[in-house]
C-alpha cells in the first residue's frame, strides 16, 4: 500500500485534520534543570559521567554553542515555553508569575499549539518554574496538573555541607538507606515511561522535567562514590578575574556572597562533587527513560529534544549558581534526533537560541505556523549541521542588560552602558575584558545591533516564590 492508499484508508470518515494529525512524529521533550556543559559530549569537565547524555547526543545533533534567554529558572523557561523573549514579556527573575505578565496572559505555549493541531500535550516533572505550573496547557500532568514534581528525600541533619544560613545551597549524600526509586525524579520518569508504553489515540507531545542537578545537591550515595573527593579537579579561576569587569557585573558575581563561604569552608571539591555526582543521577535517569523508549511504540516516529534552561558557575568568575550573562551561566545542552531529518553523530558549532526551540517544533512536526515567535527555526541546521547561520544568541538578565554571543565574541552591555567583550577564538574562560580597546569598537558596533529595542518594565512580581532557586 503506497502513503495515498494508505491515507485514503485512514482517512476514511475522519477529517483531513484529523488524518493530518495521526500520520504527525511524536515529541519526546525531556527539561534538564540548572545542567551547564559538564556532560562528556561537551567537554566540560573531565571527571563527568554521562552515558546517557552521550549516547543520545550521538543519535542526531548535538549543539554545542547553545544559549538561554535568561539565565535563570522562571525566565528562561517562560520565554522558551511561549516564544517570547524576557525583554518583551518582562519576565526576568524567578519571583514574576508569568503568566500575570500582560504581554503573556494570553501566550500559546509550545504543548497549547500542539493540542491545537490535534496532539495530546501531557508531561511530568519540571518543565515551567516550579512556583508558577501552567494548567491550561497540558491534558494530564504527573504529580497534577497545579504541581510538578514529587518531593526528594533530605540527609537527616542539614545543612549537610557544613555551611551556615545557605538555605538550599547544600551538598552531601543521602543516608545509607536511599535509593534512586525514592527520588522525585525517579518518580517522574516511571510516570513518563508508563506513559510510552500505552497506546495513545493522538500523536503525543510527551514533557519529562528532570530536576537534578539543581540545588540542593542531595543524591544517594553511590553517585558521590562515582567522584572521588580526592580526585576532583576545580575550574579554572583567575584571582584578579574581575579586576576589569564593570561594578555592575561584579555586584552580579558576588564574589563575597557563595564563593566566600565554600572557600572559607574549605567545600570547593565537596561543591564540584555534589554537583557531579547529581549530573550522573540525571545521566542515570535519562538512561532509564531512553532505555524504554527504544522498547515502545514511540521508538520508530518520534522527535527527542533534550534541553537545559542555563548554565551553572561553580567558582569560575569568582561565582557560584547562574545569575550571571557570562559563559558558564549562559551555555547549556541542547540536542535533537528527528527520524528522516537528522543523521547520527551530528555536531552543530553555530550559536543558537533556546528562544529557536518553539519555531524548530513547529517545523519539524508540520503544525501551522504561530506569529510573533522570536526564535527562529533551526531546521536548515538539523539537515545540515554545518550550514551558514549568521545569528548570535542574546541573553538578558534583569532590565536592560544583555549578553550577545556569536561563534566567536561575547558582547555585554549593563543597564548603565558599561561593557564587557571577550574573544573565545583565544579566551574560552573570558578572562581578559576587551571592551575598551580603540580595536574593538567595530566588533562592538556589529553585535549591539542585535540588543533588544524594547526593554519592558519588570512584571508583578510575588514576595518568596523561589527567587533564589
Amino acid at each position: 500500500m503506497n502513503r495515498r492508499q494508505f491515507l485514503t484508508t485512514l482517512g476514511a470518515g475522519l477529517s483531513a485534520q484529523s488524518v493530518q494529525a495521526a500520520t504527525r512524529p511524536n515529541v519526546l521533550f525531556i527539561a534538564v534543570d540548572d545542567l551547564n556543559d559538564w556532560i562528556g559530549c561537551l567537554g566540560g569537565h573531565p571527571q563527568t559521567k554521562t552515558p546517557n547524555f552521550d549516547r543520545l547526543a550521538a543519535r542526531g545533533v548535538l549543539f554545542t554553542n547553545t544559549h538561554c534567554a535568561a539565565p535563570l529558572c522562571n525566565p528562561s523557561r517562560a520565554a522558551l515555553m511561549t516564544g517570547i523573549t524576557p525583554a518583551t514579556s518582562g519576565v526576568y527573575e524567578n519571583n514574576q508569575p508569568w503568566r500575570k505578565a500582560p504581554a503573556l496572559a494570553k501566550a500559546v505555549t509550545i504543548p497549547q499549539h500542539f493540542r491545537a493541531n490535534g496532539y495530546k500535550a501531557i508531561g511530568s516533572g519540571k518543565t515551567y518554574h516550579d512556583a508558577f505550573p501552567d494548567p491550561q496547557s497540558w491534558d494530564e500532568y504527573f504529580p497534577a496538573l497545579d504541581r510538578q514534581k514529587p518531593p526528594d528525600p533530605r540527609p537527616a541533619k542539614t545543612p549537610a555541607n557544613g555551611i551556615p544560613n545557605t538555605a538550599h545551597f547544600d551538598w552531601g549524600p543521602l543516608g545509607p538507606d536511599a535509593k534512586d526509586s525514592d527520588m522525585g525524579d525517579s518518580k517522574v520518569t516511571d510516570w513518563v515511561i508508563g506513559q510510552m508504553s500505552k497506546q495513545h489515540d493522538k500523536p503525543l507531545f510527551l514533557a519529562c522535567g528532570l530536576f537534578r542537578p539543581h540545588l540542593p545537591w542531595y543524591v544517594p550515595k553511590k553517585y558521590f562514590d562515582m567522584h572521588p573527593v580526592d580526585k576532583i579537579e576545580l575550574p579554572s579561576v583567575k584571582a584578579d578575574d574581575l579586576d576589569d569587569v564593570p561594578p555592575i557585573g561584579v555586584a552580579m558575581a558576588k564574589p563575597n556572597g557563595d564563593h566566600k563561604k565554600v572557600i572559607d569552608h574549605n567545600q570547593w571539591k565537596q561543591a564540584v562533587q555534589g554537583y557531579l555526582a547529581s549530573i550522573s543521577f540525571c545521566d542515570a535517569m535519562l538512561g532509564r527513560v531512553l532505555d524504554a523508549f527504544d522498547k515502545s511504540p514511540l521508538a520508530k516516529n518520534t522527535i527527542v529534544m533534550l534541553w537545559s534552561d542555563h548554565g551553572w558557575h561553580l567558582g569560575e568568575k569568582l561565582h557560584w549558581r547562574k545569575f550571571s550573562l557570562w559563559e558558564e551561566a549562559t551555555h547549556n545542552v541542547f540536542m535533537v534526533t528527528a527520524p528522516g531529518v537528522t543523521k547520527p553523530a551530528g555536531r552543530c558549532d553555530r550559536t543558537v537560541s533556546l528562544m529557536d526551540v518553539y519555531p524548530t517544533l513547529i517545523d519539524l512536526c508540520g503544525l501551522k505556523q504561530k506569529p510573533g515567535l522570536e526564535g527562529k527555526s533551526l531546521l536548515p541546521l538539523l539537515k545540515d549541521p554545518k550550514a551558514k547561520w549568521d545569528r548570535p544568541a542574546v541573553t538578558t538578565f534583569r532590565k536592560g542588560n544583555h549578553g550577545v554571543r556569536s561563534e566567536r565574541w561575547r558582547y555585554i552591555r549593563y543597564n548603565d552602558g558599561t561593557e564587557e567583550l571577550y574573544d573565545h577564538n583565544v579566551d574560552p574562560m573570558e578572562w581578559t575584558n576587551l571592551a575598551s580597546k580603540p580595536e574593538s569598537a567595530a566588533v562592538k558596533k556589529e553585535l549591539a545591533k542585535w540588543l533588544p529595542k524594547l526593554n519592558a518594565e519588570p512584571s508583578l512580581a510575588v514576595k518568596g516564590a523561589g527567587e533564589e532557586n
